[in-house]
């Protein structure tokens, strides 16, 4: 039984190729290619744009985003049993698809981006590395990034941290990077039983994009006041930010002492990284 896009169902290429999800790889297999299309086109029209994948698996997300018109996929793969099926994809669709088989957080996706071609990142990302790899793609020195956009899958729980902001529970280091550097939202939420092995959380897309003039801050200082006043977060800011300068960075900033870090601004954790 073919499919809409001339390839064979999803389970058909698994079994084909003995594949089976591994939870060492934090690796969660998406059969419903409805919803793979799905989430393609949560980043927006992909005609003309280069899009980067982690962990594509068997292919059914690079298969959505090829079919909407891309001009190219770049995805990094780590699995090697996973790079037959890729080849298949491949061959469908001549010199769209560029598999490049390693270790994703030591990818120089910067360096891969083509010069004159817009870029979108669109992955279901392995859930031991999604975090870090958002946070890479988040803090490069230079800005405007290399990306147009980020679609990415997450742990539900996740995603709640990337679009929190000031007096949310969810609100912490993460919803500080992301609030400062881009515009984040929850697209739609992805119940476990869509996956292969069904995982025990739901899971969520998120969209991010860009702002194009975030506030002036030097990256690493930002990274280590929201470290210090996320690290201990029920305590006043002028305990926690101690490692840092305590009370006289808080002073310097404007920022009331007796305050605790889930009730700050981005803008006055920006301060703050600028006081340092």
């Amino acid at each position: 039984m073919a499919t809409l896009d001339g390839l064979p169902p999803l389970r058909e290429v698994i079994e084909k190729h003995g594949l089976d999800a591994r939870k060492a790889l934090g690796q969660n297999f998406l059969f419903d290619l409805n919803l793979t299309q799905k989430i393609a086109r949560t980043a927006g029209p992909l005609e003309g744009v280069t899009v980067f994948e982690v962990g594509p698996g068997p292919g059914g997300l690079t298969r959505a985003i090829l079919s909407l018109g891309a001009e190219k996929v770049i995805a990094v793969e780590r699995d090697s049993r996973c790079l037959p099926a890729l080849a298949d994809i491949g061959e469908h669709y001549p010199g769209k698809l560029q598999v490049i088989e390693g270790d994703a957080l030591k990818t120089d996706f910067e360096a891969l981006a083509p010069a004159n071609t817009p870029v979108r990142i669109i992955a279901n990302l392995p859930y031991n590395v999604g975090t870090q790899l958002l946070v890479n793609w988040l803090l490069p020195k230079a800005w405007p990034p290399f990306w147009q956009s980020m679609t990415l899958m997450f742990q539900k729980e996740v995603g709640q941290r990337i679009v929190a902001s000031e007096d949310d529970n969810h609100y912490g280091r993460l919803g500080v990077l992301c609030g400062w550097r881009t515009q984040a939202r929850m697209a739609f939420d992805v119940p476990p039983q869509a996956f292969s092995p069904p995982p025990k959380v739901t899971s969520t897309v998120v969209h991010l994009t860009p702002r194009e003039t975030p506030l002036p801050c030097q990256v690493d200082k930002l990274e280590r006041v929201t470290q210090a006043a996320f690290g201990q977060r029920r305590k006043m800011l002028r305990q926690s930010l101690k490692p840092v300068g305590g009370e006289a960075l808080l002073n310097k900033a404007g920022i009331d002492p007796s305050r605790r870090a889930e009730t700050l601004s981005v803008a006055e954790f920006v301060a703050l990284a600028n006081a340092l």
